[in-house]
């Protein structure tokens, strides 16, 4: 299957996109509209990712995460409104040319084959056949498999896999593309703490690099101690966007995730630590006569 798919993209041989600038303008939504079905999902989205930075999109369930990652992706089209990535609207893009600016980790990671793992990481490489860089699809797919800790079961199938092994493999294939833009839903779902960590750290490094970096997550502590940006989104629009220590306010986000919330620096870092206000805790500040936290 990934020879196949190598060969037909090296009939058309096409030229390496440069690098963005640091800060520039890589991924945009303007005025952006999705409707699935009759629901419209998203209504109305205003939203930049700049080269070297992590995005996180975060909100409560149904507020729209995947479906604007989906559109920045160019795999949800846009009922009105635009998506661009690198200068050009998406549709001005072919598949080809969009593989080489853009990678996609999805929410679940499924193959209908019991390929090796190894092979599944190499799938990632298949857009850059027929240009310059297709000489470094071993050393991409090296490194990718080591920065995920995969390594080591690089021949097992990819359907003997934990879910945890999986999203790793998954994500392995994404670095190994290199393509400038990142866009991962919820890359952490599956994991472990150490694996948590682990998939933030990577995404600091390819923003470290130079890559636009957006991804999806719930955990508000993981967005805080990463992102340099996060966007919170609340029924299909951005409620906030900015550095997390601006947005990650308890009134907002209680507001938001319809929980009291209280936001806490941390002791050592300062970075904001987002803490449910619990039934016991509230009963036990009624009792010390502090003030009602539930009124967030």
């Amino acid at each position: 299957m990934t020879g196949g798919l190598t060969g037909l993209l090296s009939r058309n041989r096409r030229t390496v996109p440069a690098r963005p600038a640091p800060g520039a303008a890589f991924a945009e939504a303007v005025g952006l509209r999705v409707r699935l079905g009759r629901r419209e999902v998203l209504a109305g989205i205003d939203l930049t990712a700049r080269a070297g930075e992590v995005l996180a999109l975060v909100g409560p369930n149904g507020a729209g995460k995947s479906t604007l990652l989906a559109a920045l992706a160019a795999d949800l089209p846009a009922a009105s409104g635009e998506v661009r990535i690198d200068g050009r609207a998406v549709g001005g893009w072919s598949a080809p040319e969009l593989a080489l600016r853009r990678s996609v980790l999805p929410q679940s990671a499924e193959l209908s084959f019991p390929f090796p793992v190894e092979d599944v990481v190499r799938m990632g490489r298949a857009p850059w056949a027929g240009t310059p860089l297709a000489d470094a699809d071993e050393e991409a797919v090296a490194t990718a498999m080591a920065a995920t800790e995969v390594t080591g079961f690089a021949a097992r199938p990819f359907s003997a896999l934990s879910g945890g092994e999986r999203a790793r493999v998954a994500l392995a294939r994404v670095l190994a593309q290199r393509a400038p833009l990142l866009l991962l839903d919820e890359p952490t779902a599956a994991l472990d703490l150490r694996h948590q960590e682990l998939v933030l750290r990577i995404c600091r490094e390819r923003a470290a690099a130079g890559d636009a970096v957006v991804v999806v997550l719930h955990d508000l502590g993981l967005a805080a101690a990463y992102a340099d940006r996060a966007a919170v989104l609340h029924d299909g629009r951005v409620a906030a966007d900015g550095p997390p220590a601006g947005v990650f306010e308890d009134g907002l986000l209680g507001r938001v995730y319809r929980q009291p919330v209280e936001v806490l620096p941390h002791p050592r870092t300062g970075t904001p630590l987002v803490v449910p206000v619990r039934e016991v805790a509230q009963r036990s500040a009624v009792r010390n006569g502090r003030p009602d936290l539930t009124s967030a």
